[in-house]
């Protein structure tokens, strides 16, 4: 019997390449985004601390950010190299087990530079690190759940994130109104990610992963994620008024009732226009946030002062 030939060992160039790839920049944003939000939520950036937003940048997308998606791509190699065989560890671009050993040792890279940001940086970090883990790796590989899935990446993005931002500037336990921003989008996350499941329903279905999507059908988990969405925003606004906030809860309420308006177009064809309402009505959701991280950085400056 003629034996096949093995792949040609990569070139240095090649496999640089691929590790690049492997850490998918593209999917560093919304962490970054977060992690600017709560910068800018402390209410305590200046250039003095320019060097700390940037090391803390770096931290939340090309180490944190990248070392997740290291993870997820080893232990999804057998998947990919059916349905994506071109990614780097199923084509051998990246060969052997050193996949899981990029993964190791960004997670590890990870935690060490975010503990030269601070005790809370590090707690923050070791939480975001132990979900990349959960989520991918068996047995508990939470990416199987509709629910814990999402949520645990939700919590990544946005919550961790946001929380690591105001950390990094306080150099101390972020105030418990930024927490609570942070959980709250966190949570409307969860319904960005349902959506962002709406993609992979041959897959998931063929792999058996009861993705929302999967379990539900389109519809209701169209409906499950919108309303998620919508009502930690509806509470932001109360709070932001409460708080004396009025402008910034105006701003977020108006971002809000736009974004019901793109929900009832998204329900129309839940699967079709999934992606559209990720490029339309996420983006107002993301800017929501700024918003509200802008009403939180007056409210602590003036504690501050």
């Amino acid at each position: 019997m003629e034996r096949s030939a093995p792949l040609p060992t990569p070139d240095l160039r090649t496999s640089l390449l691929a590790v690049v790839e492997l850490s998918k920049p593209v999917t560093w944003f919304p962490p970054m985004w977060a992690f600017g939000c709560g910068v800018v939520s402390s209410g305590r950036f200046s250039l003095d601390n320019l060097g700390l937003l940037v090391a803390g940048v770096l931290l939340a997308g090309p180490l944190l950010c990248a070392g997740s998606q290291a993870v997820n791509d080893w232990f999804d190699r057998e998947v990919d190299a059916i349905n994506e065989p071109n990614r780097p560890i199923p084509s051998g671009r990246i060969p052997g087990r050193w996949g899981l050993w990029i993964a190791i040792f960004w997670s590890i890279a990870g935690l060490v530079w975010a503990a030269f940001l601070g005790v809370w940086v590090l707690a923050a970090a070791a939480v975001g690190v132990a979900l990349s883990w959960a989520y991918s790796a068996p047995p508990v590989r939470l990416k199987r759940s509709g629910v814990w899935g999402p949520l645990s990446v939700g919590i990544s993005y946005e919550g961790l994130a946001w929380f690591t931002g105001a950390a990094v500037m306080a150099q101390a336990l972020p105030d418990g109104r930024t927490i609570l921003l942070a959980v709250l989008y966190s949570l409307g996350a969860y319904g960005i990610m349902v959506l962002n499941d709406f993609k992979a329903i041959e897959g998931d279905i063929r792999m058996g992963l009861k993705s929302l999507p999967v379990a539900l059908g389109p519809r209701k988990a169209a409906w499950i994620a919108c309303a998620t969405m919508a009502a930690p925003q509806f509470i932001v606004v109360g709070l932001l008024a409460i708080w004396g906030q009025p402008i910034h809860a105006a701003i977020v309420g108006a971002a809000l009732l736009a974004q019901l308006g793109l929900m009832a177009r998204l329900m129309r064809d839940p699967r079709a226009l999934a992606p559209w309402y990720n490029a339309t009505g996420v983006t107002l959701y993301v800017l929501g946030m700024l918003a509200s991280a802008f009403a939180l950085a007056g409210l602590n400056q003036g504690a501050v002062s």
